[in-house]
């Protein structure tokens, strides 16, 4: 799938689920309750062990789908690679790193580096990201992606962190292209309950779509 059609699905679902889990099963039974509830975006962390096989499968299972496998929490070029190797078709990192820009440019990757300053956001952007990921969001809360569209209204973003179902719609109406949600979407993992993260997943791609006026 080329870098345009993935990013084209991330904008349109508008949720990315972040996958943190404790081994290679429950990332799986995360990541597929997710796209139960209608998540077009899973990105499967490099803090899951054994997240590359766990990629290189889920790619391939969900290979011309509606969804779209990518890897999250890329600290450096070198796991960039291996994650693209692996099937990763976006790369999502807590920071911008200019060495991993450009790698995901050079394999035409789509690319989401985090920023959490003016600087940083325009750094991303004149590096070629194609995303940049408000991260940690809770630190800011909606208002500031406003402030970042003040000045430049042209940045594409994507808050990350205290991302919930109670502040979604004011996310989106403050302008993100989507939300990356963690822990308050996966919670139900931690007792077992891969049914609440589907209901989950559904009700935030409801609350994106009303906040859009779909």
């Amino acid at each position: 799938m080329k870098k345009e059609q993935v990013l084209a699905k991330l904008r349109s679902c508008g949720l990315v689920a972040v996958v943190r889990a404790k081994d290679a099963g429950d990332a799986m039974r995360i990541a597929e309750a997710c796209i139960e509830g209608g998540c077009a975006g899973i990105e499967l962390t490099y803090t899951t062990p054994g997240v590359n096989a766990i990629i290189e499968k889920m790619a391939r299972e969900y290979d011309g789908t509606d969804f779209v496998i990518g890897a999250g929490t890329v600290m450096d070029p070198e796991t960039a690679r291996m994650a693209i190797l692996s099937g990763a078709q976006y790369v999502v990192s807590p920071y911008f790193n200019g060495d991993t820009v450009r790698l995901c440019n050079r394999y035409r990757v789509a690319c989401m580096p985090g920023a959490m300053s003016i600087a940083e956001v325009v750094a991303g952007m004149e590096a070629g990201a194609d995303i940049i990921k408000v991260f940690p969001g809770e630190l800011f809360g909606p208002k500031i992606l406003k402030s970042i569209h003040g000045p430049i209204p042209q940045a594409e973003l994507m808050p990350t962190g205290g991302v919930s179902l109670d502040n979604v719609a004011e996310w989106i109406a403050a302008g993100a292209v989507a939300v990356g949600a963690g822990g308050s979407l996966t919670a139900g993992a931690k007792t077992g309950d891969y049914g609440k993260i589907t209901e989950t997943a559904r009700q935030f791609v409801e609350k994106i779509r009303a906040a859009r006026g779909q």
